[in-house]
């Protein structure tokens, strides 16, 4: 097992964007937007579809698994693409067309990197299923383990049926997401945690998130900036000192990816280049 995770780890590294910075411009990653429904609330989450903004849970379609299979056929002929991955506009896992598209996938391009991100509520119940439709890597975003914090991030979750609020929430989240990379990473996945860094919240917080997604076998650590949205659009943007502290303090612990774009979930190309990358510009009147 420890052969295998390593020599996998060592491909990945060596051919992804976000795993590498010194391939961040040299090779592509393309992003399908096949995942629209969340089973989470964030408190800085704005879920949209347009053509305007480049951050994380935009979009300008809904694709179908087939049409994202399409897709990426196109994108791979025009360049330099090795990853392809699920990254929203919701969370993957509460999407049935994530497994679709992967299952299609491994039989269209099998050579391909395979990805995804999750806010980890069902990856304990999702990650053998992912190892068996051979998904190399899984980001999974962590804010906070400690309940105290996580209450003031996440305003409620849908699980198993039921919606819950508060601390019952918080309390799921955090026991399945740490129960989620540890399994990943049991399966051979390769886990990446993201942090957002919320100033006066959880940024003298996030080194502990590390400290635990260390040992529960996750590979690297991304720790992002705030942006400034939905219930969390009066905090403050990390600045420039505070981002290289905690990054910093974290890679005391475990390697820290730098390099991060915060893409939307339609983006395709080479992430490190303006000139070639891109989202989907145009929304089919189908999709909708």
């Amino acid at each position: 097992m420890n052969e295998h995770k390593g020599s996998r780890f060592a491909h990945i590294t060596k051919a992804h964007p976000c795993f590498n910075e010194k391939m961040h411009d040299k090779v592509g990653r393309a992003h399908v937007p096949v995942a629209p429904k969340c089973n989470i609330f964030c408190n800085f989450c704005t879920r949209d579809i347009n053509n305007e903004e480049d951050r994380p849970g935009v979009t300008s379609c809904i694709m179908k698994p087939d049409d994202a299979i399409a897709h990426v056929n196109d994108v791979t002929a025009e360049g330099p693409i090795s990853v392809v991955g699920v990254a929203g506009p919701g969370d993957s896992l509460a999407n049935e067309e994530t497994f679709e598209f992967f299952e299609k996938l491994a039989t269209e391009q099998p050579d391909l990197i395979k990805c995804m991100s999750t806010n980890g509520l069902l990856l304990p119940k999702y990650a053998d299923k992912l190892a068996e439709l051979g998904v190399n890597s899984v980001t999974v975003t962590i804010n906070a383990i400690d309940p105290d914090i996580a209450v003031d991030i996440y305003s409620f979750i849908k699980y198993e049926g039921k919606v819950y609020k508060g601390y019952d929430a918080v309390n799921i989240l955090i026991k399945n997401q740490l129960e989620g990379v540890e399994k990943a990473a049991a399966n051979g996945l390769v886990v990446k945690v993201n942090s957002v860094l919320i100033p006066g919240l959880n940024d003298e917080h996030i080194v502990e998130i590390a400290k635990e997604v260390k040992k529960r076998g996750a590979a690297l650590m991304n720790v992002l900036p705030l942006i400034p949205l939905g219930k969390m659009k009066h905090y403050s943007r990390p600045d420039c000192s505070m981002m290289e502290s905690v990054r910093e303090q974290v890679e005391e612990i475990i390697p820290v990816f730098r390099a991060c774009t915060q893409c939307r979930a339609d983006a395709y190309g080479i992430p490190g280049k303006k000139s070639e990358d891109h989202h989907l510009g145009m929304t089919p009147q189908s999709h909708y």
